[in-house]
């Protein structure tokens, strides 16, 4: 798929409306993670230095088409403000005339924040109006909301209607690091599945079966692939949906599926429930599948060190409690050492396995988007891409 591009757009003496994605992580009404700001900072300082307004647009949270005072980007605006050097005006709305007074008065280069676009009903629900009142503040659209890019909302969608559309860098960089990792990878490709529920996942390991070369599973989701091979799952409620999906991996032609050897389990899903690693020929009938064991991580480890093409996505246990966290440090690590592979990770979990490790700089792409990468790597169209011109 070729679109356009924002380094290709005339923007001198434009206004520019930019989707991003700030729907950041807040803790006692602070940004705890401000890496999805830094992300859009490329397209924003590359469109302001070739003399464009900014008119930059986020959801945050899930309002759901009221206005909560928690959820308004105030602290994204500061924050915004700061590392980009700028004064980043408050437009208010989204909706309204005062966005449309504010963005006409902006300097040339200016930079003004619509408030959270989700405190409008016909963002989440696309309504062709609110489409063409965001459209009415711009001359050109950018899309550089990755995470936000399966959702045909009116700021994703429905806006690029009524406006040229472009790509923005982050955009393009999501795109083509997935892409490249899926069509275009030579050598040994090896993905790297977690999780729960094999139902969430099976339509992603369908698309993989017919894209890489070996699939390593991991999570509570291998309780559902022992089942479907007549083992024990332990104490987990695997679904006759969990158990049939997983089964078809097994018959579908393609990618050699791996389970891991050896897993880890406790009596209770508990932080501090005794952790105990067992063969996975012999998972007692009351204990939960937490994490991949130490035996399983070495192999995983092994086949990650030969890859030439590692793709990731969700952790290989409960990595929050330290009891259940090995699986998915070694396969962090593994990943990271592959100095030769293309490593791409997808997911806010796994990313955060990379991130608490501080291996980030070691991966050659981590996703910024959640249910976009996962839908990517299903093989969806992606609304939001869709909609841009070719």
């Amino acid at each position: 798929m070729t679109i356009r591009s924002v380094k290709d757009a005339n923007v001198s003496g434009k206004t520019v409306f930019v989707r991003v994605d700030f729907n950041v992580p807040m803790r006692d009404g602070k940004i705890s993670d401000d890496s999805r700001i830094r992300a859009a900072l490329p397209t924003l300082n590359l469109l302001r230095e070739n003399g464009a307004k900014l008119v930059v647009a986020s959801h945050f949270g899930r309002p759901k088409g009221s206005v909560v005072e928690d959820m308004r980007l105030t602290p994204v605006r500061q924050r915004l403000s700061e590392l980009m050097g700028v004064p980043v005006v408050d437009t208010g709305g989204p909706s309204g005339n005062v966005p449309n007074e504010v963005i006409s008065g902006l300097d040339d280069s200016g930079v003004a924040l619509l408030e959270n676009l989700r405190f409008d009903p016909g963002e989440e629900s696309n309504d062709p109006e609110f489409s063409r009142q965001l459209a009415s503040l711009a001359d050109l659209y950018v899309n550089d909301a990755f995470g936000a890019a399966h959702r045909a909302h009116a700021s994703t969608a429905g806006i690029a209607e009524f406006l040229p559309s472009y790509s923005g860098l982050l955009m393009q960089n999501e795109l083509k690091m997935l892409g490249d990792s899926l069509e275009n990878s030579s050598g040994a490709t090896v993905a790297v599945v977690g999780g729960a529920k094999v139902a969430d996942k099976i339509q992603m390991l369908r698309h993989l079966t017919t894209r890489v070369d070996t699939i390593l599973v991991g999570g509570g989701m291998v309780a559902a692939f022992l089942a479907a091979q007549g083992r024990s799952g332990g104490a987990a409620d695997v679904s006759s949906e969990d158990s049939q999906a997983a089964m078809s991996l097994f018959e579908s032609p393609g990618a050699q599926v791996i389970l891991p050897a050896d897993v880890v389990t406790a009596p209770e899903f508990d932080e501090n429930s005794e952790a105990t690693t067992c063969d996975s020929e012999s998972v007692p009938e009351d204990g939960l599948i937490l994490d991949i064991g130490p035996l399983a991580a070495k192999e995983y480890a092994r086949i990650l060190g030969i890859a030439d093409t590692i793709i990731w996505n969700g952790p290989m246990g409960v990595f929050e409690w330290e009891s259940f966290a090995n699986g998915s440090e070694a396969v962090a690590k593994a990943v990271a050492a592959n100095k030769k592979a293309t490593s791409v990770i997808g997911g806010g979990s796994t990313a955060e396995v990379v991130g608490s490790l501080g291996l980030v700089d070691q991966i050659t792409h981590v996703s910024t988007g959640g249910g976009a990468c996962l839908e990517f790597l299903e093989g969806k169209t992606l609304p939001g891409v869709d909609a841009l011109d070719r």
